[in-house]
This record gives structure tokens, sequence and C-alpha cells, in this order.
């Protein structure tokens, strides 16, 4: 299937059923008053985050998607039957940004999250609802609230522990190849990667992390230069960078350059993802020798000024990719621990309201949790 991430789609809701103007009519009951039932709500549009979906392919081909309308009431005060509500699969990771106002209505990383994206509109009243003791007999009634419609940019983030940064031809598919079970192309040519691709790295049983692997990235794509960056936002989610040069460009570039080409990209993409923390790779270590690797590799962490952890490893060979397995794996798993205690402590002085949160529906529409 192709891979897509990105979508454009149109959303309305169903419109609230009109109220009517009856009365009741029995023999032997001249006086029978009003009578006229309420119509029925709008049904509302949902997004509900789905496994077993990679790509918004699907919404490439329907772009139109609209909730049933409310039915108008009936005599007798019976109340119109309500629009069905309609829920839209959408793969994990996915974000959905209102196209008019460019706010983010919200983020659906977990495996049925839902979120309301068009409110139903509210039925109308029939005349039974105005009747009072001085108006016995009311002729009014409301329409019901029109149906909300909106542009929605749906955009698929893939979720991922670690991401690879790296000019193409840096190593970063081979080694994916080489610690996971993922099968990425490779091929001594540029932008072999075309699509962004995930691994699950399994260390020892019960313990594993998933790796993203994007497009290279090159000089002036902020520009439109290559693949451009419109795949670095898979790796915006991730909580780990490692940024992969190869010791021995195959062009005779400079590492240290290519190495600060990428950083500006970053930079021009966003604080946030430039500011993630990093871990640099030097890869490609079994074309020099043992003491030609160890000068140079040094080499470049010296003119880069890194202060950061240094790796330096043959993905093609295998050689250090298990040590730098375990690291990041005690990394993760340091972080997760500490962000559960930050959470526990939260709870005791009652300012994390999660629970609150994951017990409803969020409404983009309102802002509030729907219980």
């Amino acid at each position: 299937m192709k891979f897509v991430d990105e979508a454009t789609v149109k959303v309305e809701s169903g419109q609230g059923g009109r109220g009517i103007v009856s009365f009741r009519r029995e023999k032997y009951i001249p006086f029978g008053g009003p009578d006229g039932g309420d119509g029925g709500d709008g049904g509302s549009v949902f997004l509900k985050a789905t496994d077993g979906l990679n790509t918004l392919a699907d919404f490439r081909m329907t772009r139109f998607y609209k909730a049933k309308n409310g039915q108008a009431g009936q005599g007798k005060e019976k109340t119109g039957r309500g629009g069905d509500d309609l829920y839209i699969n959408v793969p994990v990771g996915t974000s959905v940004k209102d196209m008019e106002t460019g706010e983010l209505l919200g983020d659906l990383t977990e495996a049925g999250q839902v979120l309301m994206v068009a409110r139903g509109g509210f039925h109308g009243l029939g005349n039974t609802r105005f009747k009072s003791s001085v108006n016995r007999a009311p002729r009014q009634s409301t329409l019901g609230t029109p149906a909300e419609r909106r542009e929605l940019l749906l955009e698929l983030k893939v979720l991922a522990d670690v991401g690879l940064l790296g000019m193409p031809n840096a190593g970063k598919s081979t080694f994916i190849r080489a610690v996971s079970e993922a099968k990425p192309k490779v091929a001594n040519y540029p932008f072999t990667t075309l699509i962004p691709n995930l691994g699950v790295v399994s260390i020892v049983p019960h313990r594993s992390f998933v790796v993203a692997d994007i497009p290279g990235v090159i000089e002036g794509a902020a520009e439109g230069a290559g693949l451009g960056i419109r795949f670095l936002k898979h790796v915006a989610r991730t909580g780990l960078l490692l940024h992969f040069i190869d010791v021995e460009p195959y062009d005779g570039s400079s590492p240290v350059d290519t190495f600060r080409a990428i950083e500006n990209e970053l930079e021009k993409f966003s604080d946030e993802l430039a500011n993630k923390e990093r871990w640099l790779v030097i890869n490609k270590t079994d074309l020099l020798s043992e003491e030609e690797r160890q000068e140079k590799c040094q080499a470049i962490v010296d003119e880069l000024n890194w202060q950061g952890p240094v790796f330096t490893i043959s993905a093609m060979n295998k050689e250090g990719t298990r040590d730098l397995c375990f690291a990041i794996m005690e990394h993760l798993e340091a972080k997760t621990d500490s962000d559960r205690s930050s959470e526990a402590k939260n709870n005791e002085d009652g300012s994390n309201n999660s629970e609150e949160i994951s017990s409803g529906t969020y409404d983009a529409v309102t802002g509030k949790i729907i219980k």
C-alpha cells in the first residue's frame, strides 16, 4: 500500500431536526392542547485511532464525510429520531488541524482514542415546550441548529522511541536491518529510502524499542531540495535522536560539514526538534584501520565540539551496534521511570487530571471532556 502521510478532508455534522406545531385531536376532547414533539439531535463526527492502519491513503479517495441529520418531531409529543454519529477510523499517530484557523484540534496517539471534530446540531423545540398558564395554545416552534462544517488537515506522524537522522547513504537503513527484523531497501546510491521505515529492536526478552528511519535530509531541504523536510515530522514524537554521519563519505565531503548542514535544517524546521536530545553515531568505521579510526573519529568530535554521547559503529558488520542498542534501552527505561515518578508526584499534589481525560472523549469543538 502506498504510504501517505498527509490528507485533507471535509467533515459535516448532522443538522438538528425541527420541532413541530401540533394539537391533540381526539373525539370528546375539545381542548386537547399542544402536543408537538421536539426534533432529534444531529449526528456528530468523530475520528477514532485504530490499530492496523499505517497510511492515510484512503482519504485520497474519499474526501467528504457527513453524519446523519436529526428527524423532525411529530404529534403526540413524539421526539424525532436523532442522527447517527459518524466514526472515521484513522491510523494511530494522526494529528488533526483545522485548515481555516490552523488550530491543532488533537493528537490521536493511542489505539481507541476518540476525537470529536464536528458537533451535531441541537434539536428544535416543539410547541409543547412553549405552553404556559397564559399561553395555552402556543403556535411557535424552533428549528434545529445547523450542521457544523470543517476542513481538516490530517498528518500522520509515526510513533517511535528513537529517530534516525543523517545524510543519504549515512547507513541508517543498514543499521535498522542489522538490529531489527525490518528490511528497508539498501543500495549504494543516495535516497534509497523514500518513505519512513519502522523497526522493533528487541535485545533481550520483554525489552524492546521502536526505531524510525526517514529519508535522508540534505542541505537546502527547507527550500525544497531533495525530498525536502516533510518527513522530519515523523521523528518529532521520538524521545531520542541518533545523528548518523559517514566517517568516510563516498563523495569526499567533510563529515563535519554534513553534520552542521543537517543541524541547520533542523533549526529551520522547528526549535523543538533542534533542541531534542541527540546522540552522535559515527558509522562505517570498518572502512578504516584501527589507528585511522580512532584518530579520525576523535578529530570529528573535537571539531564539532560535541559534548553528548558518541558511538562508533559499523552497521554493515554489526560492530558496536549491540552496545549502542543496550545504551538506548537503558536510557529509555530510565526516562520512563523518571516520567512515572513525576506523574505520581503530580497525582499526589492533585495537579494531574489524566484520569479524568482518559475516562471520556475529548471534544475539539468545545475543548471539554464528554463523559
